[in-house]
């Protein structure tokens, strides 16, 4: 009988314990719980990109734009070759939807042109990293690579400040003089025989990042080294939106042993065309 009288009080005390540890705390919030349904301990993934697929790099430049930045197109008087010359090369990739490109050459009387096309569509792998920060980082490690000049002060605008061509050479001795061949003047002439390098390039034409294109965009203009023959021009203009990355390479290469390709001229083109690739991915 005494047996029976214990094994009720135990149960009491054991229910006692058992309700302290699992009940409600003293603010008033809810027991602890790893596994709840809703305890804030959701993982945050990171919002996609907005792009999720790509152009088609071939299709993506019209003809009137390849006659403009091909000139030797229109030369062309065979109409297979002159339809191959629009078609452009298909540059080798596995999955288009990630990464696409295209590039044309075609000579001309007066020069040789190439222009290639690059989209790449950038996707993070991490959760914690969303699909538009991936490609902003990776947009600042190419402009970081490309080395841009810093800016000139707005007390330079004839150009005095810009300490250094496109290229890389050594400002000539005459730097600071106007440029009487007006604004398109940017490398465009040779310079006196003797001298081996081009006139200095304006300050508005320098490498430089542009505010109006994109969300992020950097162009840059190389002169080929060398001072026996005709140097070759390379404009490349790189932009993003959202989470793609297009990359335009636009060069050419005068036939006559020392032209310079004009470098106001060279990148109004490859400007234009960029222009019209933001059109085909926001439209």
């Amino acid at each position: 009988m005494q047996r029976k009288a214990y094994v009720p009080g135990a149960a009491v005390l054991l229910a006692a314990l058992l309700a302290g540890c699992t009940g409600a705390s003293d603010d008033g919030g809810s027991p602890t719980d790893s596994k709840g349904g809703d305890t804030g301990t959701t993982a945050v993934v990171a919002q996609p990109g907005k792009y999720r697929t790509l152009p088609e790099a071939c299709g993506a430049v019209d003809h009137d734009t390849l006659d403009s930045l091909l000139p030797g197109i229109e030369q062309l008087t065979d109409p297979a070759q002159q339809e191959t010359a629009y078609e452009g090369e298909a540059t080798l990739t596995y999955d288009t939807d990630r990464r696409d490109g295209c590039s044309w050459k075609v000579e001309s009387a007066s020069a040789t042109d190439h222009l290639s096309v690059g989209f790449e569509r950038v996707v993070s792998y991490d959760n914690a990293v969303s699909d538009d920060n991936k490609a902003e980082d990776l947009f600042t490690t190419r402009e970081t690579a490309a080395d841009l000049p810093e800016p000139a002060t707005s007390g330079t605008a004839s150009g005095t400040a810009a300490s250094s061509s496109p290229s890389g050479d050594a400002t000539p001795s005459d730097a600071g003089k106007s440029d009487d061949s007006g604004a398109g003047g940017g490398g465009s002439e040779p310079t006196p025989s003797g001298s081996g390098s081009p006139p200095e390039t304006p300050a508005a034409l320098q490498p430089r990042v542009l505010d109006d294109l994109a969300d992020q965009a950097f162009l840059n203009d190389r002169l080929s080294t060398g001072s026996s023959t005709a140097r070759q021009r390379t404009v490349t203009v790189v932009f993003r939106t959202s989470n793609v990355i297009v990359t335009i390479e636009y060069a050419e290469q005068p036939t006559a042993s020392g032209g310079v390709p004009d470098s106001e001229e060279m990148q109004d083109r490859a400007r234009k065309l960029a222009d019209v690739l933001a059109g085909k991915l926001d439209g």
